[in-house]
């Protein structure tokens, strides 16, 4: 019988060993934590019954793609939830710009740049599930849907601080500048609009949703189908070297390039080595989680009602913020990502208290505290809202670093993205997962598509593999 072993449970290392698994292979998963999940697993980090992420907590690519179409979530066990505004972006005064799921209600909001905004996602929305499977998978591919591309493609490709010139008030400028922001470079650079205009026009098209009862379900459905496919995970294991790998066909290594160099040492190809080494990490991550009662009182109304809300103040403060953590230095009011999941899922609150959980880009390895600009980013937004704070907990760009080894230096999204990292991954080459290594193959998110937990990374892995095994 075949067999197939997989260093890493993240959402990739999971979607590779259900892949696999499902073409008869023995799979075996290997992760070094003591729970599996990686970057979608969830807990109480403030108080009991509060369910946290701990890092991934919408996920707007996994609920329509070629592996969930292959692969029945919901009959494990898992189901969605979206809230009623999808993301919003306060701005000071009271005012603001939100995302809702139509386009033309979205629109109608941005007064003077109705139009603009109408004519920019109107079309995307419309051609989205056959973009989205086009982007989300390896660059060298031929086009199923080259039109649908092409239209993605006039925005994809542009700095962010340019195809901010588009709209003309204050907020549509805004709400653009904070999804803009996920890329976590500066606004400047190329490609730099690519992970913005996919998330706002996902956010249309299939909205945000969260997983009911924390991000933790999504892992957990699926071990449940590779369990029902003969497969096992184990924990706690900790893997230095292919030689402590038991003898497989299949070798899978949901980590970092630099990992998968240490593991693999002399076996791997010199310039695969030298590339893995030298595989970028950028801007990290620095969380707070909040358990507050009665929910954070916004000045914007409906950021009360918003899954996710972005605090970084007008488009030139956020490209600001987003230049000055790029290049090191830590920014007086940093780009904050803040996630309301109970808005949508209800099951993780207890009574009035509900969690919250708040990202702060910060420098990669950043070694300072970033909780009181956090809080001031909050506060400046929601006035008083310390008064509703009754627990908190931080994990700084170490601690983000050590539960999960993959996010060198706090950088949660695998990987500075780039334009060269972002469409070919780590290494030049026509097949992004190969390491030259035979039978071992690199499944994590540092690899084409990309961050997101959506498992295509280790989807597409899993099938090269198959293609190369016979």
């Amino acid at each position: 019988m075949t067999s197939a072993v997989i260093v890493g449970s993240g959402p990739n290392g999971l979607a590779a060993a259900v892949t696999l698994a499902a073409e008869g292979v023995d799979v075996t998963v290997l992760e070094s934590a003591d729970t599996p999940g990686g970057g979608v697993r969830s807990g109480e980090a403030t108080l009991p019954g509060l369910v946290h992420d701990e890092c991934s907590g919408f996920h707007p690519f996994a609920v329509e793609s070629v592996f969930s179409r292959r692969f029945d979530l919901a009959e494990a066990g898992l189901r969605w939830a979206w809230p009623d505004v999808q993301y919003a972006h306060p701005l000071d005064g009271g005012r603001g710009a939100a995302a809702v799921r139509s386009v033309e209600e979205t629109a109608a909001s941005l007064g003077a740049d109705a139009r603009s905004y109408r004519r920019m996602y109107g079309p995307l929305t419309e051609r989205f599930d056959r973009i989205a499977d086009e982007f989300l998978q390896p660059l060298a591919h031929v086009p199923s849907h080259p039109i649908a591309l092409a239209r993605f493609g006039l925005y994809a490709p542009l700095p962010a601080g340019l195809l901010a010139r588009r709209f003309r008030t204050e907020e549509a400028r805004a709400l653009w500048g904070g999804v803009a922001a996920h890329n976590f470079r500066p606004m400047s650079g190329l490609l730099s609009s690519a992970i913005g205009a996919a998330l706002a026009t996902a956010a249309h098209r299939f909205g945000w949703p969260v997983a009911v009862g924390g991000s933790a379900a999504i892992a957990d459905a699926m071990i449940t189908l590779l369990e029902k496919s003969g497969g096992r995970v184990e924990t706690g294991i900790h893997v230095s070297s292919i030689d402590e790998l038991p003898r497989a066909d299949i070798v899978m290594l949901d980590t970092s390039p630099r990992s998968a160099a240490r593991i693999l040492g002399d076996r791997l190809g010199r310039r695969t080595s030298k590339a893995y080494r030298r595989f970028q990490h950028g801007t990290a991550a620095f969380q707070v989680a909040l358990a507050v009662e009665d929910g954070i009182p916004w000045s914007y109304e409906p950021a009360r009602r918003a899954g996710t809300v972005h605090l970084s103040g007008t488009f030139a403060e956020t490209a600001a913020a987003e230049r000055a953590t790029a290049g090191g230095e830590m920014p007086d009011r940093p780009f904050v990502l803040l996630g309301q999941q109970y808005l949508a899922d209800p099951s993780r609150s207890q009574g009035s208290l509900h969690p919250v959980d708040a990202y702060a880009h910060v420098p990669s390895g950043y070694t300072g505290d970033a909780t009181e600009l956090v809080l001031r980013q909050i506060e400046r937004f929601a006035p008083g809202v310390r008064d509703h704070v009754r627990a908190m907990r931080v994990r700084t760009t170490a601690q983000i670093a050590r539960d999960n080894p993959n996010y060198v230096g706090g950088d949660i999204i695998t990987g500075e993205k780039t334009p060269v990292q972002t469409l070919v991954g780590p290494r030049l080459a026509l097949n992004p997962y190969g390491t030259g290594v035979p039978g071992v193959f690199l499944c994590s998110a540092a690899a084409p598509p990309g961050p997101g937990a959506h498992g295509l990374v280790g989807h597409h892995a899993a099938r090269t593999a198959l293609r190369r095994l016979r």
